[in-house]
């Protein structure tokens, strides 16, 4: 059963928090393109844009299912308690306040593209916002690095590498 789970928490990690980082991390770059002054912020120009949002909102909810499948490997293998375990724990929670951070700052943007005619003033002060969504994006995409290498090295463990 342990092996069954820890191959469904690495699974899921693999495939959930992978495009939610690739998606939360591109969101920027298109965003600037789409803000710019000569932006085309028609929903046929702000198409791919508008697909990374959804992919980074769907695949960061669904990606919740990661620290429960590791919760349950951990559990069964009787770590709960190791240090690497726990400051892995903390940065996962790190991670999804990073990410609910990104996610509503998308939300923000997507709502003032959707309002654009109503608020032309609005486009300026998102676009101010872009270098801070992209440090966020990092910050999230280095904290899963962090916790990937913690769970791979496990220091302190005596079952580590």
């Amino acid at each position: 059963m342990t092996k069954l789970l820890l191959s469904l928490h690495v699974l899921a990690a693999i495939l959930l928090i992978g495009p939610a980082t690739v998606a939360a991390s591109l969101f920027p770059r298109f965003a600037r393109q789409a803000l710019a002054p000569d932006g085309d912020r028609t929903k046929k120009g702000t198409a791919a844009l508008r697909i990374l949002h959804r992919i980074t909102r769907v695949y960061s909810a669904i990606s919740v299912t990661v620290p429960a499948f590791g919760m349950a490997t951990a559990q069964r293998m009787g770590v709960l308690g190791d240090t690497w375990l726990v400051i892995s724990m903390a940065l996962t929670a790190v991670a999804a306040v990073l990410l609910a951070i990104a996610v509503f700052s998308q939300d923000a943007i997507i709502d003032a593209l959707d309002l654009q005619d109503t608020e032309p003033e609005a486009a300026p002060k998102l676009a101010a916002g872009l270098p801070r969504l992209s440090m966020i994006t990092g910050l999230f995409a280095l904290t899963w690095a962090v916790v990937t290498v913690l769970m791979i090295v496990r220091p302190g463990s005596t079952t580590g590498a």
